[in-house]
């Protein structure tokens, strides 16, 4: 089995060799698996909702580097969409981003429908409390119990050596890692599941999916989150008070056509415990979800700790 990935990630650029397999079926899947693993080789997963972009295969090509073999699952889960949120505006591009992960030379593609993700009879729910009750727990009931299910899910079907998520959905992480660990899971390891650096546009915005929706005024004024974030870290790591460096990034959204903003918090960085003064040993995590027009961004930036 390669390396696990560290913090230095230099990514090269993976030219295609092989097709890409795609799988829509659990048993294909399994079956297909086995051949991979094929003289003890080793896969990487990359779980994605699809609409690929620049972030997606950063994370594969981190995955490239920690095994032998990388699977990207597209599945567009239901469970961790709200009423009224955008579940069927959601884009899906499955030819499109198949080629992408192709010319990143993907082993497989695991594209499962809802209904062999979510058999009829389906009953069963992963909750992960504590990591997931604050933040985007509050502010989208249910969201981080459809994420845990689903993820806990491809891991089972998957079941690889290594699994590797964005940085930029650092409480998701958090909860994924503690579903890992409290259910004792091997494949992968808790230990093993791998948070890759947010990738940012080139105005600091940070990438993702959603960023499509964004009218060419709101993407214009978007780049107000990361610019408010970064003057709110400086304030915080100089010693002034959380609430008022949390205050001051609300207002500068709000200024920049920002609103409603669901939350702008410290929180410690492995437990999401909301913290009102920056720590003086663990480190700390400043999260912020915000609306510019119909699009909800989030992004999270680290705060080190006083000591």
């Amino acid at each position: 089995m390669k390396g696990r990935v560290g913090k230095a990630l230099p990514f090269p650029f993976r030219a295609g060799g092989n097709p890409i397999q795609t799988v829509h079926r659990l048993e294909p899947l399994r079956q297909s698996i086995a051949g991979l693993r094929a003289g003890g080789r080793s896969i990487a997963l990359v779980p994605t909702m699809g609409a690929l972009h620049e972030g997606h295969l950063t994370l594969v090509r981190a995955a490239a580097l920690a095994a032998d073999h990388v699977i990207v699952s597209i599945f567009v889960n239901p469970t961790q969409f709200g009423p009224n949120e955008d579940l069927d505006a959601y884009p899906r591009r499955i030819a499109e981003d198949s080629r992408l992960l192709e010319s990143e030379g993907v082993a497989l593609l695991w594209a499962p429908t809802v209904e062999e993700v979510y058999p009829s009879g389906y009953a069963t729910n992963v909750s992960v409390s504590g990591v997931s009750d604050e933040f985007c727990g509050a502010a989208r009931p249910g969201h981080f119990d459809g994420v845990a299910t689903v993820v806990c899910k491809l891991f089972n079907q998957v079941q690889p050596d290594v699994a590797m998520f964005g940085e930029k959905d650092w409480q998701q992480l958090a909860v994924i890692r503690r579903m890992a660990r409290d259910l004792d899971l091997t494949r992968p390891h808790a230990d093993a599941i791998v948070g890759v650096p947010t990738v940012r546009e080139a105005d600091g915005l940070a990438m993702s999916s959603r960023n499509q929706y964004l009218s060419i005024e709101h993407r214009a004024a978007a780049v107000a989150l990361p610019q408010a974030m970064r003057a709110a870290v400086t304030a915080i790591e100089s010693g002034a008070p959380v609430k008022a460096a949390l205050d001051s990034l609300v207002t500068r959204l709000l200024a920049a056509g920002f609103g409603p903003v669901d939350y702008a918090g410290l929180a410690d960085a492995a437990s999401l415990e909301p913290l009102d003064q920056r720590p003086q040993s663990r480190p700390a995590r400043l999260l912020v979800a915000a609306r510019i027009g119909t699009t909800r961004l989030i992004d999270n930036m680290s705060v080190t700790p006083a000591g």
